[in-house]
């Protein structure tokens, strides 16, 4: 029905009086003319087919600590908050001189629990990663990964009790930008006594927010991690993202973003996920782990999903609209189109005069969201702005974007190296072999 709405002219009319005086070779008694290619397949349970995926859980209120701020918070392109809430988690402990901190930003699906922990048994979205002896050893690192301001797993976002109305924000809530969500992130550091982060590290939209607070803030992080992320959103992305939001925002059950005492646009959320994760992987992958292979070889064909690979996109959507708020996907993804690094600047080179520290960049080689060129081009415009300890790592792995919550071998090993060595030049590139 929805998609009858809004494509109603390619929708074929079946139930009109057939023309007995049509030419044909066939007897009209001997046609099936009964169309079938609408009929159901639910019969198919969705699966998300053998292969690794990353895990997002939804989370209770006592999962997480909430930080708290009561004073009003002003965004970049107008508006402001009269408070806000951050949901936080932690692992390791912050020593003495709290000068262990790792600040772990998140993409945008995920939410804070990247590790298991005390109040969560439930692996988090990077369990492999984190903890004594791996790539971020909580026997010498404080790891803190914060849900975003803006999304809608305990921060403040659109779908948060606005404390005037005593509603949901809705759209009523502000633009945002990668630099209030940094910002707000700060807050929190001011909050546990933080002066100085011995990383920010950060893939995707998190890489975004990690480049940042190394130039927002140059004296309160010592190194900076980036993966699979850009300086600036190009044309491609950004397109990609259009057309999530525009999937959700022609869903007539989103109202114009007032849509909390409803289901909410469950099928333009749906949509939009499913666009995001054919960005999310790599064709490669998707040939060795899918290839043409039917769901199954006994009922007849309809334009319903025939292939595994479809009935994949259609497990991913399912499964995301269980979790995530329709409006803090717009909002979020909005912010990732409007970040550009070089805003306000002569060029690229010159803004990042002040990201002065270690820098580790790394991308992967089958990165359609977020082209491994991108990545490239960040390690040079931080090189040739003066900065001399700038290392690259490139990978060919088979898991596209993903790569960064999947490839432990790759991302594990460079993390862990960069993160407890002191630098002292710069980086050479290198590239793994496809995992």
């Amino acid at each position: 029905m929805f998609i009858k709405r809004i494509f109603p002219r390619f929708i074929p009319q079946f139930n009109t009086v057939r023309d007995s005086s049509r030419s044909t070779n066939v007897p009209l008694e001997d046609l099936d003319l009964e169309f079938k290619g609408l009929e159901s397949v639910v019969k198919n349970p969705l699966t998300k087919t053998n292969g690794p995926d990353p895990i997002y859980l939804k989370l209770r209120d006592d999962m997480y600590n909430i930080f708290y701020h009561d004073k009003k918070f002003n965004f970049k392109l107008g508006g402001a908050l009269p408070e806000l809430r951050l949901a936080y988690e932690t692992w390791g402990n912050l020593n003495k001189e709290k000068d262990n901190a790792i600040l772990l930003f998140t993409g945008l699906s995920a939410n804070s629990h990247a590790k298991q922990n005390v109040n969560n048994l439930n692996p988090g979205w990077w369990e492999d990663f984190i903890g004594e002896k791996m790539a971020i050893d909580t026997e010498k690192f404080f790891v803190i990964c914060v849900n975003h301001l803006g999304s809608c797993f305990g921060s403040t976002g659109p779908s948060s009790i606005s404390p005037v109305t005593k509603e949901p924000y809705g759209t009523n809530f502000p633009l945002l930008t990668v630099h209030d969500m940094v910002r707000a992130q700060f807050l929190l550091l001011d909050y546990l006594g933080i002066e100085k982060l011995h990383a920010s590290v950060g893939s995707s939209l998190g890489g975004m927010c990690s480049l940042l607070s190394g130039l927002k803030y140059p004296s309160r992080v010592s190194k900076v991690i980036a993966i699979s992320t850009c300086a600036r959103a190009e044309p491609s992305s950004i397109a990609m993202r259009y057309l999530q939001r525009k999937a959700i925002m022609l869903d007539p059950q989103w109202n114009k973003g007032f849509y909390y005492d409803s289901p909410g646009p469950v099928n333009g959320l749906r949509l939009a996920r499913e666009i995001a994760t054919v960005t999310y992987r790599s064709g490669p992958e998707w040939k060795q782990r899918f290839g043409r292979k039917k769901i199954n070889s006994i009922d007849p064909v309809t334009l319903n999903p025939s292939f595994e690979i479809e009935n994949y996109l259609n497990y991913q959507g399912e499964a995301f609209i269980t979790k995530y708020d329709p409006n803090s996907l717009l909002y979020l993804s909005k912010a990732m189109d409007l970040f550009d690094l070089s805003e306000g600047c002569e060029n690229m080179v010159d803004a990042f005069q002040h990201l002065t520290c270690p820098v580790l960049i790394m991308g992967s080689q089958t990165d359609i969201l977020f082209p491994v060129e991108q990545q490239r081009d960040l390690s040079k415009w931080i090189k040739q702005s003066g900065n001399s300890q700038v290392s690259y790592f490139e990978m060919d792995s088979l898991y596209g974007h993903d790569t960064f919550l999947l490839n432990l071998n790759d991302v594990g090993t460079a993390l862990k190296g960069f993160l407890e060595t002191k630098m002292a030049k710069s980086g050479e590139i290198s590239k793994s072999k496809r995992k």
